[in-house]
């Protein structure tokens, strides 16, 4: 209700702003303050156009607010050099061929040309100072375009989807080119980027698919997040000493960049082989996307950044050492190639969407010291055909295996209390998976069409005829076991016991010694697992310095 009413409450005043009657001249409809006139509607039958430089003895300064708005059979129009301004959405969707903006004007408005698909080519004037958020938005044709030399700002989107334009040349004059200024510009394969620009805003040059090559200017400070993204052409690019922030996946998806040039003198960022560091090589931030075979991470690294190896799809093995803790969010996300991973026994986590897509891994070994799985972490590694959870991991994050379709069996470390939903989604050829530890709480983690059996250990607790949707069997082990997670396990009214798990009406016989440098093992007690497993007490335990057991078939 409270969104209905500010909307009401804008109209009004719009609606208060407008003169009480519109005056005409000629095929134009105007308005005027009484010092000077401002165009509000084209009425004329199009073909080449000229705006007038005076009505009734007043200069014609502005182009109103959709004066030209989805005028299709106007095909050239000049501007008068009395014109200061022109308006949001002034010309949007005119068939116009060219269109030359003379030196008087100071600014260009929010979509002032978009959709113009038939206009060629632009020179903007050396008035202007501001080119408008989305003015020459998906201007398709355009393929000359001349920036004037006072332009101080190009909006956002402002030549997003100019697909025909094969150059730009940015004048030093312009300080920022904001996000998605030149975005998805197919056709743009040389970019001369002025001295005076400090700042290249997010997705900028995204989807510049032809760019082959860039070089950043001395007086640029930040590159903001998927600034070059997905340009697939991008074979080098060079970072000059004046960077001092490059935001997430500004290199994303470039598959060809096979080197992250950095001039020596950059305070932040260092480039060893190609790749992207921070200044002392303590982080790894970019490995370039054309990045191909292996490849060893430096001793120096203690951090992988964000999508650190994302799509680089020709790696084939990674190794890291030892001081990584952590492999966050999209590490190796879409590494269609890698094959193997060596990770380090000191990671603690691996985190959402860290190997999605890596098609080519077919095995790999989570250390103990990993206690979290991310969302998505594994998703549609469809040649991965097995995997152990180990101990320490306490959950298992949404969607972790989902598509995983080559997957036969996975094995769940006992510590594992939660199993997000879609964990084996559309795991079509997993057959098992086998707990060993208690039932984890989870949601609906099974589905697409998947024919599993989740197997549980004799004497483990919270297991009914289905788990998750799947039905559940017992898990028959080749040899006995002690189940030390069990609540039961350990002292309990001044004894001593644990389960013992194994197969069904076998039996076991425990012995115990009080000494492993010269033992002497002694049977104390033998136990028939009923089910699968017996729980075995030590009465005479407390009577005894140092306590140890072994179990054994009789």
């Amino acid at each position: 209700m409270r969104r209905v009413v500010t909307s009401l409450s804008r109209f009004l005043l719009l609606t208060v702003a407008l003169p009480a009657t519109a005056q005409q001249s000629g095929d134009f409809t105007y308005a005027s303050d009484g010092t000077s006139i401002t165009i509000t509607r084209y009425t004329g039958n199009g073909g080449f156009v000229t705006i007038p430089d005076t009505i009734e003895g007043l200069p014609v300064t502005n182009i109103g607010e959709r004066a030209f708005l989805f005028c299709p059979y106007i095909t050239q129009l000049t501007l008068p050099d009395s014109i200061t301004s022109i308006g949001t959405k002034a010309f949007e969707l005119a068939n116009l061929l060219s269109m030359t903006i003379p030196d008087t004007v100071t600014s260009i408005g929010f979509e002032a040309f978009s959709y113009c698909r038939t206009l060629g080519t632009v020179t903007i004037g050396n008035g202007v100072t501001n080119i408008g958020d989305w003015a020459f938005d998906t201007c398709t044709s355009l393929t000359n375009l001349t920036i004037g030399d006072s332009v101080t700002d190009i909006g956002e989107v402002a030549f997003y989807g100019c697909t025909g334009l094969p150059r730009v040349i940015i004048p030093d004059s312009v300080t920022r080119v904001r996000s998605s200024a030149f975005s998805h510009c197919a056709s743009l394969t040389t970019v001369t980027i002025g001295n005076g620009v400090t700042n290249i805003g997010g997705s900028a040059f995204s989807y510049c698919t032809s760019l082959t090559n860039i070089m950043i200017p001395s007086s640029v400070t930040g590159i903001g997040s998927s600034a070059f993204s997905h340009c697939a052409s991008l074979i080098n690019i060079t970072i000059s000493k004046s960077v001092t922030s490059i935001g997430d996946e500004a290199f994303f998806w470039c598959t060809n960049l096979t080197a992250i040039e950095v001039d020596a003198l950059n305070p932040s960022y260092s480039s060893v082989d190609g790749v992207l560091f921070n200044k002392n090589q303590t982080v790894l931030v970019t490995c370039p996307g054309g990045r191909a075979g292996d490849y060893a991470v430096p001793s120096t690294v203690s951090s992988l950044g964000r999508e650190a190896f994302a799509l680089c799809t020709r790696l084939t093995h990674v190794s890291i050492p030892d001081h990584v803790t952590d492999i966050g969010y999209g590490v190796f996300g879409g590494c269609y190639s890698l094959a193997n991973v060596t990770i380090p026994n000191h990671v603690t986590s691996l985190g959402e969407s860290a190997f999605a897509d890596c098609y080519s891994l077919t095995s790999i070994t989570i250390p103990n010291s990993v206690t979290n799985i991310g969302p998505w972490a594994f998703q549609s590694c469809i040649g991965l055909l097995s995997l152990t959870v180990p101990d320490g991991v306490t959950g298992i994050g949404r969607g972790a295996l989902y598509r995983c379709l080559s997957l036969t069996n996975v094995v769940i470390g006992h510590g594992v209390r939660f199993i997000d939903e879609d964990t084996f989604y559309y795991c079509t050829n997993l057959t098992g998976v086998f707990f060993t530890g208690n039932a984890p709480g989870t949601y609906p983690a099974f589905g697409g069409g998947t024919n599993t059996i989740v197997f549980y250990l004799p004497g483990t607790t919270g297991w009914g005829p289905t788990f998750g949707g799947r039905p559940t069997a017992l898990w028959a082990l080749p040899n006995p076991v002690v189940l030390t997670t069990a609540p039961s396990f350990g002292v309990r009214t001044n004894r001593f016991g644990f389960i013992i798990s194994w197969a069904t009406n076998a039996s076991v016989v425990v012995e115990a010694c009080t000494d492993l440098a010269l033992p002497e093992w002694s049977p104390v007690g033998t136990n028939a697992l009923v089910e699968g497993w017996s729980y075995f007490s030590d009465p005479e335990w407390a009577n005894y310095a140092n306590r140890f057991y072994r179990i054994r078939s009789p």
